[in-house]
């Protein structure tokens, strides 16, 4: 699943060229509750988690949408302490109501049941 896909779900264009089977889900632009009612082995959410409204009710349902064993895919830029928070870009899109740092996902793991995270540059991983 491809959830808060947009406008130009690419990485669901390109996943679908591969063979995958790729459900969309976008509250304003594929707004299909229906998807939100199977459950999956992987779920991306790219771009998307620094626009959540409500962290806590968004990654409780990501968490009950995944298989056992299934994996949530997140991009979102991380604050690190060594980032000048006054010059730092992120926060400066209106869209972005929420921020992470390294210890919010380690929260969001334990708290969410996750039972592994794995944080790289670019592409953060839980696992269910």
């Amino acid at each position: 699943m491809d959830f808060g896909c947009g406008t130009g779900p690419v990485a669901s264009v390109f996943l679908r060229r591969q063979g995958f089977s790729i459900n969309l889900y976008d509250p304003f632009f594929e707004d299909h509750p229906e998807v939100l009612k199977k459950k999956y082995d992987f779920i991306m959410c790219c771009e998307v988690m620094e626009h959540f409204q409500n962290p806590r009710r968004e990654f409780k349902l990501l968490h009950k949408l995944l298989n056992p064993g299934g994996k949530l895919y997140c991009k979102t830029s991380l604050y690190r302490e060594e980032n000048d928070f006054g010059s730092w870009y992120y926060k400066n899109d209106p869209t972005h109501v929420f921020l992470y740092t390294e210890d919010t996902l380690k929260w969001i793991r334990l708290d969410f049941g996750f039972t592994e995270l794995q944080i790289d540059p670019k592409l953060i991983i839980f696992t269910k």
